[in-house]
């Protein structure tokens, strides 16, 4: 067989031509490149100007639709408002259209006025009383939930209702009782627990002033502090560290007791939800008990 056939053939060299588009060489059309355009008269501010005004063919002369020319008329009125064209060439430029949902500017919103706590530099009103217990193991102040303030001066107990500034007495006790140790209202403002020198608490209505119930026997000594629970259930406290509760509505009163304290109870109070009896004593200790 002949050799040639199995010859590859020889590559058609020849020599590259530069396309006319891929000249180095600077043309003279002004064509610019793709970056900045040379657009040439096109940049004619005044041929501009006379582009932009000269009407166009649908605003001639020629009839619209009866639609067509409602949806003019509504555009003019919520988007133009009035102009004829959106762009336009003018000295002074129109004032943007504001929006009834754009925000404050910062600079418009004012702060709040901070209000200032008024401090009183004197006692809106002074109340005399004389033959006041000068013992702090003693509580003779209760302010009731119908705003009505009980004091126990010596033996005596008195109401200064601070709506019309009236004072009352309530209730004097006797001289081997004397003087009252503590005061307490009851939750309903219609009833108070009167706890006296000898042990013994009265229980007393105020609108009709009457002796509801006498519990004695409670503590050996002062009652030096009482604290509601409810309309029902009130607790005392004795120079020994004894706190009792007591329902006034049984025979048998005293329902249990605590023992958290060495020395005389100064203070007694109930949270509010009746679970939690916070207690203070002259020990310089604080007790809280839970309610079972």
């Amino acid at each position: 067989m002949d050799a040639d056939i199995y010859r590859e053939p020889l590559p058609d060299v020849r020599r590259w031509r530069r396309p006319p588009w891929a000249s180095s060489r600077p043309t003279t059309r002004g064509f610019g490149d793709r970056f900045i355009p040379n657009r040439g008269d096109r940049m004619n501010m005044n041929i501009a100007e006379a582009l932009l005004n000269i009407p166009r063919k649908d605003e001639s002369t020629d009839e619209v639709s009866p639609s067509r020319a409602a949806y003019r008329k509504l555009l003019a009125d919520t988007m133009l408002q009035g102009r004829t064209r959106v762009l336009s060439f003018s000295n002074r430029p129109r004032s943007p259209l504001k929006s009834s949902l754009e925000a404050p500017s910062p600079t418009h919103i004012q702060p709040a006025a901070r209000k200032r706590r008024r401090i009183p530099q004197a006692p809106e009103k002074t109340l005399d009383a004389p033959d006041i217990v000068g013992d702090d193991r003693f509580n003779v102040l209760d302010w009731g939930n119908k705003n009505v303030l009980s004091i126990a001066l010596d033996d005596t107990v008195y109401l200064w209702n601070a709506t019309d500034g009236s004072t009352t007495e309530l209730v004097t006790v006797p001289e081997s009782s004397a003087p009252i140790t503590s005061v307490s209202w009851a939750p309903d403002g219609r009833h108070i627990a009167i706890g006296q020198y000898n042990s013994i608490v009265e229980l007393y209505d105020v609108t009709t002033k009457k002796l509801l119930r006498t519990l004695a026997g409670i503590h050996q000594g002062p009652v030096g502090s009482l604290a509601w629970n409810n309309n029902h259930l009130f607790t005392t406290g004795g120079l020994q560290g004894a706190i009792i509760n007591n329902d006034v509505r049984i025979q048998s009163h005293a329902v249990r007791s605590y023992r958290g304290h060495d020395d005389v109870i100064c203070g007694l109070k109930w949270s509010s939800c009746g679970k939690h009896l916070a207690s203070g004593g002259a020990d310089k200790l604080k007790s809280k008990e839970n309610r079972k």
